[in-house]
């Protein structure tokens, strides 16, 4: 997951003293470990790898986020923290054993040389990398920008294979791949995947384009962002609030992590009305613009409560090119909470860490006055009930059916609806049934499950024979069923064939575009927008908490 990650220096002040002879005779005896390992042990060690085992695993007794970087991560870590990477611009896929493209990125070089979804790399630079993984290829792939690559590839549909010469190019992922006003004509809506370096200048760019295309109220998506820049956040939320408001607060054991953040420009338009759409991806930068903007009353929140990340990482460097990510701070939206969802200072005997106690988790109120809680994410305004995957489309997307066979379709169609009007007939999904005929993707139910869990505890208890004719037929049955599941979910398993279906033909872009159109969560944002009393309604009427809005903050 992508943690907050700021650019300061920490400096041991007076608010914190550490035991600098416990640190130093630690060390010792790690050095004495350490030495006596490379020394004696008896078979052959490997010295870097057995250093980054033991402070992979000390990190690991902490948080998740707290995490080493060698000089070979770094490359990874800047695409993190900014969004950016030279390299050839495609997602590669391990699908069946081969190296198959998952999607180029539309304009980059890949795309220019083109290369599609689907296609196989089997090449590079005069590698042979068949049986390789993407793992073990993203560093052949990745590369300082203008250096040339030659790539192999045998092209969807065929089976000799050619050979691409490309220029790397400096990749920059976009923190928002689409924008666009809705059918109704008066809702804009800002898809934002991250937060990284400069993401706040495409929300800006994109909410002045919506503006000025006359859109009457917005519609905020963080669903699946997992967050990323601390200051990007207070940027964004900065647009929809008066300049001077308090956005987020951080404190951490140095006293120089206790700083407030404020919204420090001029907005764009505090009035406009503003939905923001959350899920349990929603974490750390997204709770903070989701939290401050329901804190203040600014936005209504739709959707399903967030991860519950209120932990603030800076990120040090260290010698020979190496880095530190460590969690430092933790923050403190308007309200004074903080969502921190888990407690790692915390963990039971066995290193597992449990959730805040419903005991501890406290009330504070927003700036109207409707109450909000602490240590457990955002809770939305509205919640939105989830929609699962049903079994037979996790089979499927899993065994790369779906991805499989959209590829097939793409070979057979040259062009395609735009995403907005793109439906599959009965017909071809039809088609798409029968290519499943003879392809593998069988699944378990939760009922199969519990049903061989009963047999296995009756074989043990010595009742299965007398109850086997029954269950023998209760299997078959359940089996039969099954059979009817690609009808059954039809409209589920379509409507995400549709969609992979959509992004061969307009990348990203149109995948969003594309999932608009079944979108619950958005519907129903939608419909509120339309409704201005009930949105009033909704960020006026609670009860009233004890405590005072933006009193000082709970530690």
């Amino acid at each position: 997951m992508a943690g907050l990650s700021l650019t300061a220096v920490i400096i041991i002040g007076a608010a914190y003293t550490p035991d600098y002879f416990e640190i130093s005779k630690n060390l010792d005896i790690f050095n004495a470990v350490y030495r006596e390992l490379n020394v004696a042990y008896v078979d052959e060690t490997r010295p870097g790898q057995l250093m980054k085992t033991s402070i992979d695993a000390m990190l690991g007794s902490l948080d998740p986020y707290t995490v080493y970087y060698t000089e070979n991560d770094i490359e990874d870590y800047r695409f993190m923290t900014t969004g950016e990477y030279g390299g050839i611009g495609a997602q590669v896929n391990d699908i069946n054993g081969k190296l198959i493209i998952g999607e180029p990125y539309e304009g980059f070089a890949a795309y220019k040389a083109g290369i599609r979804a689907g296609d196989q790399i089997i090449g590079i630079n005069g590698n042979n990398v068949e049986g390789k993984n993407s793992d073990n290829i993203s560093g052949l792939l990745k590369g300082n920008a203008g250096t040339p690559i030659k790539l192999k590839i045998i092209k969807v549909g065929q089976t000799t294979p050619v050979e691409l010469n490309l220029v790397r190019e400096e990749i920059k992922a976009k923190a928002v791949p689409y924008f666009g006003m809705l059918p109704n004509g008066e809702t804009g809506y800002i898809k934002l995947v991250s937060f990284t370096e400069n993401c706040s200048a495409e929300v800006k760019e994109a909410l002045l384009d919506l503006k000025g295309k006359g859109c009457k109220n917005i519609v905020l998506d963080l669903r699946e962002n997992l967050g990323g820049l601390l200051h990007e956040a207070v940027n964004i939320v900065n647009f929809f609030v008066e300049k001077g408001q308090e956005v987020v607060f951080t404190k951490g054991k140095v006293a120089d992590w206790d700083k407030t953040y404020l919204a420090v420009n001029n907005p764009i338009d505090t009035q406009i009305p503003l939905v923001v759409l959350v899920n349990e991806n929603s974490a750390s930068a997204s709770e903070i613009v989701s939290g401050a903007l329901q804190d203040l009353d600014r936005a209504l929140i739709i959707g399903k409560r967030t991860y519950g990340k209120g932990l603030v990482q800076q990120t040090k460097p260290l010698v020979y090119n190496a880095q530190i990510k460590i969690t430092v701070a933790k923050y403190y939206i308007p309200s004074g909470r903080c969502v921190q969802a888990l407690d790692y200072s915390n963990k039971d005997e066995e290193g597992r860490v449990e959730k805040v106690p419903d005991s501890l988790i406290t009330a504070f109120k927003t700036k109207g006055g409707r109450i909000v809680y602490d240590g457990a994410g955002i809770m939305p305004d509205v919640k939105t009930v989830e929609d699962k995957y049903s079994n037979v489309l996790i089979a499927l997307i899993s065994k790369n059916h779906i991805f499989n066979y959209a590829t097939k379709y793409y070979l057979a169609h040259t062009q395609l609806a735009p995403p907005a009007s793109f439906n599959l007939t009965d017909a071809e999904y039809n088609d798409f049934v029968d290519y499943l005929k003879d392809k593998d993707y069988k699944y378990k139910t939760k009922s199969e499950l519990e049903l061989e869990d009963l047999k296995k505890n009756a074989e043990e208890e010595k009742y299965y024979s007398d109850i086997k004719t029954e269950f023998d037929v209760l299997m078959n049955k359940m089996a039969s069923n099954k059979k009817d599941d690609l009808v059954k979910h039809k409209n589920q398993v379509k409507r995400y064939l549709e969609e992979e279906i959509t992004s061969r033909y307009y990348f990203q872009k149109g995948r969003i575009e594309f999932s608009l159109k079944n979108d619950d969560d958005l519907k129903e944002g939608v419909r509120l927008l339309s409704d201005q009393n009930k949105v009033k309604i909704l960020l006026t009427s609670s009860e009233k908490a004890t405590k005072p809005f933006n009193s000082k903050k709970k530690f």
